[in-house]
């Protein structure tokens, strides 16, 4: 078993599938975006190729030995030597024999022992997951817009199924469709041998299957991306009801079941198509492959008639085509195989390619923080002239000043500090940090700097723990626990369990968080920003779900936190940011008034009327 054990890893460290890459993104044309992939571990294929093409000699030369097998025992009989048994074989026709025992029981076993090794021990592990992989890289460095426009499932299954749709179209290519076009090329050269007849129907054969192939692999590519396109339609929407679930429970299972019949129908339509193209190239073939063998059968016996071939070869003609007959039908349902993984592939192709709408600047430097001094010059964003407006908006704000934004919904308040944060670049003007221009430092340096807290709290399917540690490795555990008491969510975190028995800081949160209440989420997201302390501190309405008994439990915390650091902070409730340096009331996307608590209701106007709303008894 040692030894077994030893020659697997040895095949299966071939591939890193995680090694790094400068540049993760690959081409969006088909051949270009296959090559880009299979070029990194192209000896892999290559290894695979040399099988496909022994193995289809092998099988064709093991096919002749049921001829030459036939020969010798005739002419054993004939010779009248058959009462002497196997001693008198093997004395007349040993060395032959030698030989087909050897191809048959220790050649094509190494062969195909050979191929096993790369396919399941190299491909399928390291190039299936190394493409997961490099389109996981690419995908996640995707701007936020790219991930607001569709379906997180529709995305994470075309993620995953990357590498298995273009292993897989790469195996069938290199190791059936190969391996049968080998195979028809050595009989027609071995009937050739024969006798030129055979040999020729031979050929007309492989000419006929190719112009089936040819006239039908077009409309199967195409229907194969439909179905692909429709099928990862289906599983978003699938996705999409479950992680929604106790929506679709409150508003009527039966009514959202049309959601997803809608989506579900739409991609049977999309097979009907696809499959009734796949049963007609069937049909085609399989009357070509009956004319063609019966074509041969005739030949084959008449030559033996007419004393032009003996009855081995006759045998060894209809082995060898009843094999390819057999081999072409095997080549039929990989084709399908082969063109679903292509139309896959292709479907997969035109999302994992797309180019990042955030990219870094070529030559872009490492953020260096300075202080935290913010300036944004002449900034507007539309999204794209649908919703949300910052127009020819100009802020100063100085190194550790705490700044507080209030307004009217739809203002600009969140995308002011997504802008700062780079989610979106502005389509007209600059924000600089230190005086650096951000879309010119490099995205990661410059998001290291901040702590952000939003109203939405976005916790993963993971531990208390993990959460809270997120984007830190090997954190020390009394440093996350000190964070949770600044939170004031220690308590509750340790009266936890789940339904696999784990407690307190253990405990996994569910998808979203979904096994905690909002205030539990919201305290956790702050023990988060306590936790990773980044020098440029974000609060967009981050204790908007918590009571005030507990608001004004962890306002010290927060007060402790903000201490030294450049501060944004939206709220609704006015009382939490009356005490800031500086207050921003936007309106439309411009600021409309700033100052302190006490300026602004001295003005009177937007602020003024809002803080009365909220203050009157």
């Amino acid at each position: 078993m040692r030894v077994l054990d030893a020659v697997f890893k040895f095949f299966e460290s071939w591939i890193d599938p995680f090694k790094p890459r400068k540049d993760y993104e690959p081409p969006n044309k088909f051949l270009g975006y296959v090559w880009h992939y299979v070029s990194q571990v192209k000896w892999a294929f290559l290894a695979l190729l040399l099988y496909g093409f022994a193995n289809a000699v092998v099988e064709a030369v093991v096919f002749s030995y049921v001829g030459q097998l036939v020969d010798i025992l005739t002419q054993f009989e004939t010779q009248g030597k058959r009462t002497t048994g196997w001693d008198g074989l093997l004395t007349e026709f040993g060395n032959s024999l030698l030989i087909m025992f050897l191809v048959v029981a220790i050649l094509r076993a190494t062969v195909v022992t050979f191929g096993a090794l790369i396919e399941e021990q190299v491909i399928v592990p390291g190039f299936f997951m190394m493409m997961r992989w490099q389109s996981h890289k690419h995908v996640i460095g995707q701007s936020l817009s790219f991930f607001q426009n569709d379906l997180a499932g529709r995305i994470s299954q075309k993620v995953f199924q990357s590498g298995m749709a273009t292993g897989d179209m790469m195996i069938s290519l290199l190791q059936v469709i190969w391996f049968v076009a080998i195979y028809a090329v050595t009989t027609a050269g071995l009937l050739f041998a024969l006798d030129w007849q055979l040999g020729l129907v031979i050929t007309i054969w492989i000419a006929a299957f190719y112009a089936i192939a040819r006239f039908f692999i077009p409309k199967v590519r195409d229907h194969a991306r439909k179905s692909a396109e429709t099928g990862s339609g289906v599983s978003g929407r699938l996705v999409d009801s479950y992680a929604n679930i106790q929506t679709v429970k409150l508003h009527g299972g039966e009514v959202h079941d049309d959601f997803i019949l809608e989506a579900m129908k739409t991609h049977q339509e999309a097979i009907y198509p696809f499959t009734r193209t796949l049963t007609s190239m069937r049909v085609s073939l399989v009357v070509v492959n009956g004319i063609v063998i019966s074509v041969i059968a005739y030949i084959a016996i008449d030559l033996w008639l007419s004393g032009n071939s003996t009855l081995g070869s006759v045998a060894f003609v209809l082995a060898l085509v009843l094999r390819l007959q057999l081999l072409s039908g095997r080549l039929l349902g990989n084709l399908n195989g082969f063109f679903r993984n292509v139309g896959v592939t292709q479907n997969t192709m035109q999302l994992v390619a797309q180019p990042h709408e955030i990219q870094d600047t070529p030559g872009a430097h490492r953020f260096e923080f300075k202080g935290g001094a913010i300036d944004y010059e002449n900034v507007s964003f539309h999204y794209d002239k649908m919703d949300g407006i910052i127009d020819g908006l100009n802020l100063k704000v100085m190194p550790g000043e705490k700044i507080g934004i209030v307004g009217p919904s739809g203002a600009g308040k969140t995308t002011l500090l997504h802008l700062l944060m780079r989610f979106y670049d502005p389509e007209k003007g600059r924000v600089l940090i230190d005086g650096q221009d951000i879309a010119k430092v490099k995205q990661n340096s410059l998001r290291s700097q901040f702590s952000f807290v939003q109203q939405d709290v976005q916790l993963f399917h993971r531990s208390v723990f993990e959460n809270i540690a997120q984007g830190k490795m090997n954190a020390d555990r009394n440093d996350v626990i000190k964070a949770a008491r600044l939170a004031n969510a220690h308590d509750f975190i340790m009266q936890l369990e789940d339904n696999k028995g784990n407690r307190g800081y253990d405990v996994q949160v569910g998808e979203r968080g979904v096994k905690l209440s909002g205030g539990q989420r919201q305290r956790i997201a702050i023990a988060r920003a306590l936790f990773r302390n980044a020098p440029i501190l974000v609060l967009d309405e981050a204790t908007s779900q918590l009571d005030s008994g507990i608001e004004e439990a962890i306002q010290d915390s927060l007060s402790n936190l903000m201490a030294g650091k450049t501060v944004f902070v939206v709220a609704h409730r006015l009382s939490t940011i009356s005490m800031l340096d500086r207050l921003i009331v936007l309106d439309k996307g411009k600021i409309v008034a700033q100052g302190t608590h006490k300026e602004l209701i001295a003005q009177g106007g937007l602020y003024a009327d809002l803080w009365r709303s909220q203050t009157k008894i």
